[in-house]
């Protein structure tokens, strides 16, 4: 999952409110609706590397075959609502002291605090969930300014960019990653 920009574009609920009731857990079938509301927007989806969702069915699919499966898939809520989601996945090869974040946010909630929260939720649990996890890294679009700003705010070390490094959408997009140890 590629990183979403964190820009305003409504005016939820202050900052501290919804900073309060924040909490990260399993998404399921039953929060499809709620999924779709960030899966169908593509200002949402813009750095995203999957397409923006069309249809309830794919969106359900996508529930079923991949977040269900996954070792570390949560929804981020609000009052336990899902407005996002966020993961934590190894990266390929046989070890595992890599892992990489990524999350994603309703454009409503951009600009409120949410995101750098949650990736601060993430990386005060998961080196002693995952104890063989050395790294944690992120790799953030060139151009996705907020989500590096979310990155940086936990402690988040920018290291490097990654010319020409992935094909987003039809064009090779290059990428800034960022790690973080504990």
């Amino acid at each position: 999952m590629e990183h979403t920009s964190v820009v305003q574009s409504h005016q939820p609920k202050p900052e501290h409110e919804c900073s309060n009731n924040l909490s990260l857990r399993p998404l399921d079938v039953s929060d499809i609706d709620d999924f779709m509301v960030w899966a169908t927007d593509n200002k949402v989806t813009r750095f995203c590397t999957w397409d923006t969702y069309t249809n309830k069915e794919d969106g359900l699919n996508y529930i079923k075959n991949t977040v269900l499966p996954h070792p570390w898939f949560r929804a981020i809520c609000v009052d336990d609502r899902p407005i996002g989601a966020i993961t934590v996945s190894w990266n390929s090869g046989s070890d595992r002291c890599r892992g990489e974040v990524g999350y994603v946010l309703a454009a409503k909630y951009w600009g409120k605090g949410i995101a750098t929260r949650a990736v601060k939720m993430v990386a005060e649990t998961i080196f002693e969930e995952w104890p063989d996890l050395e790294r944690l890294e992120a790799l953030v679009d060139v151009e996705n300014l907020g989500s590096q700003r979310v990155l940086e705010k936990p402690g988040f070390v920018r290291e490097a960019v990654l010319r020409k490094y992935v094909v987003v959408k039809g064009r090779c997009r290059d990428r800034i990653m960022f790690s973080l140890h504990p």
